[in-house]
Order: structure tokens, then sequence, then C-alpha cells
């Protein structure tokens, strides 16, 4: 009798306990559903991407003695549910396992049909974790959890205390980029991925975004994900920290690692990723700085917003605290906007499935909220845009972190700024139709009015909140005169959303 087990597209981990021995009542399936790939509008990147990652992977396991059952996109297969219930109703499996599923939706339907789940063996914490550090406290502060961890781990740490004197850097690495810094390369691929391209143009799946798929540039393999980590540690780690924030015309990478699709598939583990740095700090390769910013944003950023998910789901997915219905303006889709910076950091989307942090909270998600657009569509787009977007991490950051949606569960204030910000950390601005420095005309910067709009629309909730108190101390200095321009000059920009 066979024993299936399943493997999601996220699960592509080697170094998994399951294959470190070929057991000939086990077959492993690997199944291209089309429900995977249409739940959310999906950039052709990310389609692409993982499942030409999951064939890789199944070559990988039949090299190993593995038997394995690989279920392509054309055999029409609508949803993992179903096939897995029709293979064992067939007689075709006795009884499937499975590791656990990273998305609540995959759980649920997945789960009442296993003989056993077992773990990813992925993630530093587990699942509940997170709820559990944070049971019978009023706020899930992210901070404590990453203390918490460093000192479990022992990660940059001396006995009880932070390496260094202090647990945070952020003030270390928060530059702009200089106007003559020579922009770093990146390592790519050219991977051919045409035949499987137009497998989904013959199934009829959209296309949005660009392909890439004459020489497709991401890891599709643990080794090659380990070839781009490398060159990370050893070129771009060392500056890594003072730029992370900043942003360049047409210049998507940066000091950015680019492994968040091979991490966030599992072909590297985070605890693997943060001895390496530290040992690169150690061994006197990179700064303090560069190296907690780097572990913060994994050990503590990133299995912070899985425990929440976890801990919230599935009411997070609802939320809607400001309640915010606007419509996603078109040009979300297309990049077709006078506002440079938000023009580069869609167009840089759509031909990468790629940004990094802050160009998705402080300027798309940043424009959305101060719209009011609705967080459905916000997540939607966010979750099908990004080669990286899987709704564990991609829900709690754009819901929570971004949209503040969740009326404050995951950030402490809504993560909104005006004009300035983007001016400071980025060189986009110089060659904008608008005018940073203008603050309520005609050709004023669009994030200046809605800023104070924002505000002022949503006074009777924020004004209490004590990291906010001095935005309205400001506003309510502001003449009656200045105040009507701003508003003015807002409602202008709400009514012609399509034209900016």
């Amino acid at each position: 009798m066979i024993t299936g087990r399943l493997i999601l597209g996220d699960q592509l981990h080697p170094g998994h306990s399951w294959y470190q021995r070929v057991d000939p009542s086990v077959r492993y399936f690997l199944i291209e559903a089309h429900e995977e790939q249409t739940y959310a509008p999906q950039h052709r990147q990310k389609m692409l991407g993982f499942l030409a990652a999951m064939r890789r992977f199944a070559a990988w396991l039949e090299s190993k003695g593995h038997a394995v059952t690989y279920v392509p996109i054309g055999a029409g297969v609508r949803d993992l549910a179903s096939y897995v219930a029709k293979a064992q109703k067939d007689g075709r499996v006795h009884q499937w396992e499975m590791q656990e599923p990273d998305e609540y939706r995959l759980d649920a339907a997945l789960r009442p049909l296993m003989a056993q789940v077992v773990s990813s063996e992925h993630f530093m914490t587990e699942r509940h974790h997170v709820a559990a550090f944070f049971a019978g406290k009023k706020t899930y502060l992210m901070e404590s959890f990453y203390r918490d961890q460093r000192k479990k781990t022992g990660i940059l740490m001396d006995g009880e205390q932070p390496h260094g004197g202090s647990w945070n850097y952020d003030a270390e690495n928060r530059k702009p980029w200089p106007a003559k810094q020579p922009i770093p390369s990146a390592w790519t691929f050219s991977h051919d991925l045409r035949a499987l391209d137009a497998e989904l143009d013959e199934v009829g799946l959209p296309k949005w975004g660009r392909s890439a798929a004459e020489a497709f540039p991401w890891p599709l393999d643990r080794t090659e994900a380990l070839e781009v980590w490398n060159f990370f540690i050893e070129h771009l780690l060392p500056s890594f920290g003072p730029y992370q924030d900043a942003m360049v015309d047409d210049a998507p990478f940066l000091y950015h690692a680019r492994i968040s699709f091979a991490l966030n598939t599992k072909m590297l583990t985070p605890l693997e990723l943060l001895e390496s740095v530290e040992a690169a700090y150690r061994a006197g390769r990179v700064s303090l700085s560069s190296a907690e910013g780097f572990i913060r944003q994994v050990m503590g950023w990133r299995e912070y917003v899985r425990g929440i998910y976890w801990a919230q789901m599935p009411e997070y997915a609802t939320l809607n605290a400001l309640a915010h219905h606007q419509a996603m303006p078109d040009w979300f889709y297309t990049g077709k906007t006078k506002m440079r910076c938000v023009s580069q950091a869609i167009h840089q989307s759509l031909q990468h499935s790629y940004a990094h942090h802050i160009q998705r909270l402080m300027v798309t998600g940043n424009i959305a909220l101060l719209l009011g657009l609705d967080p459905d569509s916000v997540d939607a787009w966010y979750l099908g845009i990004y080669l990286d977007a899987i709704e564990w991490v991609e829900m709690p950051n754009t819901r929570g972190m971004s949209q503040f949606a969740d009326g404050g569960i995951l950030g402490s204030k809504p993560y909104v700024s005006s004009g300035a910000y983007i001016h400071k950390m980025s060189n986009h601005c110089s060659g904008c139709a608008y005018s940073v420095q203008d603050k309520d005309g005609p050709n004023s910067c669009p994030f200046n009015a809605l800023y104070w709009e924002f505000h002022h629309r949503h006074r009777e909730r924020l004004a209490q909140n004590p990291r906010i108190g001095m935005v309205y101390r400001t506003w309510d200095r502001f003449t009656p005169e200045r105040q009507h321009a701003l508003l003015e000059r807002a409602a202008w920009l709400h009514e012609h959303v399509e034209e900016l």
C-alpha cells in the first residue's frame, strides 16, 4: 500500500528528514493545480518561478531514488484537495501525509484529508509560538520577541547581553544613496523557461507582468540559491545595512540579498543564513550594523509576522479598521502614473516581480493607505505581483504594517508620510512631474496634501495615539486657510485618482 506525501510549492527543502532515506512504500506528489495560480492575480514570473522550482525539486527527488508523481498544469487539476481525495478514493494512495502548510487556506482544505502532518523543519519557531509568547499582553511588540529570540539562539550575544551593547542599529541603517555611488551588480541566472511559459498560455492562465521566460533570473534550486546568498555575503552585505532603505531610479536591487523567494520556498533555512551573517561579522568582513540589520529582518520580523498570521487568522483577512473602500486605480497594474516614485516602484515590480521593503511600505503601501484603498484589493495586489509573496508573510505586512487595517495589532501607528520622506531616501523627486516642495498647489506632490487629509479624516481614531500626537499639534497650528487649501487639494486628488 502506497503512502502519498504531498509537497507544496513552497516546501522545496532538500534537507527535510523525509528525504534522507528511500522508502519503497512512499510516493511523493507535486501538483500544479490551477487554483494555486488563480486565487489572486499572479505575476507571470511568480507562476514560472514556483512551477519551474517544483519541477527542479521533483527531478532532484527522482535522482535520489524516490518515487515521484508530478502532475503538470496541463493535466487540468482544479485544486489540491480534490486531487488528494480522488487519489485515495480510487485506491492509488492508501493514506496521505504532508508537511504543515504555511497558508491558512491550504491548511483548512488539506489537513482533514491527511493521516499525518509533520513539521516543515524550516522556521525557527513553532506556528503558535508568537501567540503563546504574547499571551496576556496588550500588544504584540516585535522588539521584545526579537530580543527573546536573540537570547535563545545566542546569535550576536555576549552571555545575556547583546554584542556591541545595543539591540538595535536602525539609526545607522537609514542613509540615502550617495549621488556618485556606483550601482552594484546582482547575481542572476538565465534560465530558458519559454516552454513552461507556453504551457501556461495553452491552459489560458492570464499574463501579467514581464515573464522573463527567455532568461529567467531567479534561483530554482538550493545550489543556485546558495550562489546568490554567497554573492550577497561577499559583495553586498558589507554595505547592506546603511543603504537598506535607499531608493534609486532604475536600480531595483542595490545591496539587497534577493533571496526571499529561495527562503520562502525553503530552498534555504533562516538559521543557516543568520549563522552565516554572524560568521561574516565575527571574521571582520561586515559591520555590526549591517549584520544586525539583516538578522533583525529574518530572525525578528519574518518569524514575528508568521506568528501574527497564525495567531489572528482567519479573522485577520477580513479586518478593515479604517473602513477604507476605494477601488484600486488602474495604474497599480500598469505603472502609468505621473508620481515618479510610484511609477518606478510599480514598473520595477512589473519588470522583476520584486521590490524591496521600503518601496513596498513607504511608496506603494503609503499611497494606497493615503488614498483609502480597500485592503482586500491591496492584499491581492501584493500577493500576486511579488515572486516571494506567500500569504503568511504578505498579509501581516500588507494588512497590518502597510495598511493599518488590523487597527494596530502589528504596527503601533499607520506608516504614512508626506513627500519629504521619499525625497530624503530617494532621487525620484528630481525627475517627477510634481513638486515635492509644493504642499497644496495644483502641481504639488500628492503625498503632501493626502498625508494631512488622512490624519484629518481619521482624527477621532488616531488623535490619542502618543506616536501621532505631534502631527495633530502641528495641524492645529496651521491657519484655517492653509488647512482648507490642503483639504481642497486632497479632495481633488481623491476625485481624480486615475489621473495622478
